[in-house]
């Protein structure tokens, strides 16, 4: 389990690094209202998961290790929007569009609607 641990944290530490630097080199590209650098990591972080599980899943290249440390790890810090179109994937490639509808739809709402109160609960407090 420790070696796990040390897997998926390092990974993660990884992860956030590069998600901050590559946000504020797109940001200072281009500069705008529209959040460009999150975007293009959330899309990049995306490909990079997708890539991740299909090389595991064509051949011998990556371990279970690997796999843990660049998918949970290094995509789970780079952003976690991620995982949240792999598990969508997952979904739709199964066949199961209710939790498909139902895990986006509410993710997407809720998602939103909690960040918004977190906001109005900073200006009550």
């Amino acid at each position: 389990m420790i070696k796990t641990l040390l897997l998926v944290g390092t990974g993660g530490f990884l992860g956030s690094i590069s998600r901050f630097l590559t946000s504020r080199l797109m940001q200072n590209h281009f500069p705008s209202a529209f959040p460009f650098g999150t975007f293009f990591v959330n899309i990049t972080g995306c490909f990079l998961v997708g890539f991740f599980y299909g090389l595991s899943e064509r051949n011998e290249l990556f371990n279970s290790s690997w796999k843990l440390f660049l998918t949970v790890g290094f995509c789970g810090g780079f952003t976690t929007f991620s995982t949240f179109a792999n598990e969508n994937l997952a979904m739709l490639r199964d066949g199961d569009f209710y939790h498909f509808i139902i895990y986006t739809g509410l993710s997407v709402f809720l998602g939103i609607a909690a960040t918004f109160f977190g906001v109005v609960l900073t200006k009550i407090l």
